[in-house]
């Protein structure tokens, strides 16, 4: 019997063990760890595709299908998520206090990791934000829904897929794919690592989300 035959033997074992004797998911856990390391088997390194990125073309697409829309508060939203590669789950809790205009920085108070960082936006768009916190003077956080509270990270997504299907774009568009634009801009304007992962909050080049 083949080597990998003898190890396959083993796993069908296993499963037949964990339905007669019933064993809990956790239970069950335990033995295929200890079985891996008797085996010295080793787990199957996962494969990390890089994300497909619009293209210019696709890109004007997608905001001419936001501006078409008519909702003033998700186009601004959607490119400050561009503009700042600022992570989804950052950019629904940041409050207006955290809004800096004369400086164009935005205090991400323990973003991931739990390291505060400060996020640049161009100063152009110190004029847009500055406009949309006037319109909304009662507003705690930066961008709310219709029931005075914070988007959720779920609903932010629901915006940018609706807005994909508008703009007739067949590829996955997410929020985390404006990230990893930006990232991939910055990178082609030949900024440092450092300043990258100043901008953007990584610990390391290689933290890649």
């Amino acid at each position: 019997m083949s080597d990998q035959k003898a190890k396959s033997e083993v796993v069908t074992q296993l499963v037949r063990l964990a339905r007669k004797e019933r064993l809990s998911y956790d239970e069950f856990a335990y033995v295929c760890q200890q079985a891996r390391r008797k085996l010295k088997l080793e787990k199957p390194k996962r494969e990390r595709r890089l994300p497909q990125l619009l293209t210019g073309e696709e890109l004007n697409r997608f905001f001419k299908a936001v501006r078409d829309g008519g909702d003033v508060q998700h186009e601004i939203m959607l490119k400050l998520l561009l503009f700042t590669a600022v992570r989804v789950g950052e950019l629904v809790n940041i409050k207006v206090s955290d809004v800096d205009l004369s400086t164009c920085k935005i205090f991400i108070d323990q973003g991931k990791g739990s390291k505060d960082r400060y996020l640049l936006f161009p100063q152009a768009f110190a004029l847009v934000l500055r406009a949309h916190l006037a319109a909304h003077p009662k507003n705690r956080y930066l961008f709310e829904t219709q029931r005075c509270g914070p988007y959720t990270v779920r609903r932010v997504q629901q915006i940018v897929q609706g807005y994909r299907v508008s703009a007739g774009l067949s590829d996955a568009v997410h929020p985390h794919l404006f990230r990893h634009q930006m990232l991939t801009f910055l990178t082609g304007e030949k900024l440092s690592d450092a300043q990258i992962q100043l901008l953007s909050g990584h610990a390391s080049n290689t933290d890649s989300d």
